[in-house]
């Protein structure tokens, strides 16, 4: 069956012929996200196409590319949009802060569209650096703020060194999920980011955290 475009994706135009701005057809934002993780968990990154994600999504191809320049920069924003960016909670905990929000990262790669989609979207990101950039800024550095956040709350508590580096800290709580979707070694487990989070804070935790956590004090 051919889609053919809505009233809302049909260009309007004035009296005089010219274009005039026509309404933004909120369906499509949600239906196509759905449709684009529906694709990609049955068949993977290489069979998405912008045909058949609107085929699925119930609109026309023509209504995907006035948003989308290319069917990357569709799973770039379906990531952010359908995955998420929750931003890491403020609990007045930093060790729950952190394994909350280290530990939407793990949910939203335990499904199979982690290890479909990860590894093909990082190749074209390195040939595309204006496909990077929006990678970066929608989705990548989203979840890394807020992490980063809760890290500095967590040195005003004086949890962590106020000396602790806070960009290796990122780099290490956030790399073993990324690692284990990127090659398959390991699976994305339930506990992954509690047991992350032990880890990198049995090395950046001050002793009043220790103390009060009943880990051990620093010799």
């Amino acid at each position: 069956m051919v889609n053919t475009p809505n009233q809302a994706d049909t260009e309007e135009r004035t009296p005089g012929g010219q274009r005039s701005g026509r309404p933004r057809d909120s369906r499509i934002d949600v239906a196509v996200p759905s449709a684009v993780m529906e694709i990609l968990n049955e068949g993977g990154y290489g069979r998405l196409t912008m045909e058949a994600v609107a085929a699925r999504a119930g609109t026309s191809k023509p209504a995907l590319r006035r948003r989308w320049r290319s069917r990357q920069h569709l799973v770039v924003d379906t990531l952010a949009s359908a995955i998420g960016t929750t931003p890491t909670p403020d609990t007045g905990c930093t060790h729950c802060d952190l394994i909350a929000g280290i530990g939407t990262l793990s949910q939203a790669f335990t499904h199979t569209v982690g290890r479909r989609v990860l590894p093909a979207l990082v190749a074209d990101l390195a040939d595309d650096p204006e496909l990077e950039s929006e990678f970066l800024e929608k989705f990548f550095h989203v979840r890394r703020a807020s992490t980063a956040e809760a890290l500095r709350r967590g040195i005003q508590r004086g949890d962590i060194r106020g000396d602790a580096d806070i960009d290796l800290l990122l780099d290490m709580l956030a790399s073993t999920t990324y690692y284990r979707v990127l090659f398959g070694h390991l699976p994305v487990t339930a506990a992954l980011a509690e047991d992350v989070v032990e880890v990198v804070l049995a090395g950046v935790a001050t002793d009043r955290w220790r103390s009060r956590h009943g880990g051990p004090e620093r010799v």
